[in-house]
């Protein structure tokens, strides 16, 4: 019943056998699959997106994490101000900014 989750016992009087090659290529292929498929491509984009963020500039027109559009008014350290309406400015941190819009977006919206 349960011969499909375990291999069958062998006859008693027979030698153990050595692990085969395969047993130890299935991992190893499974890992570097692993690695090309999912560890690979999800550090490039987050190298892009630290790239982004390091190249954001006053005037630019972003959206961040929470949904806020605005555009860039002051550039710190640490904290960016972004105009999200005419006489409303909110400080934001450098990292809570998801992407740079093209311009001129914020007006056909």
């Amino acid at each position: 019943m349960m011969d499909f989750l375990i291999s069958p016992a062998h006859a008693a009087g027979e030698a153990a056998s050595t692990p085969g090659l395969m047993d130890f290529a299935f991992p190893v292929v499974l890992l570097v699959l692993f690695y090309f498929m999912l560890i690979r491509p999800q550090s490039k984009k987050a190298k892009e997106h630290r790239a982004m963020q390091a190249d954001i500039s006053k005037g630019d027109e972003v959206v961040t994490d929470g949904g806020l559009m605005g555009k860039i008014t002051k550039v710190g350290d640490n904290a960016i101000s972004v105009q999200l309406a005419e006489n409303l400015e909110v400080k934001v941190r450098r990292e809570s900014i998801n992407s740079v819009l093209p311009k001129g977006t914020l007006k056909q919206l």
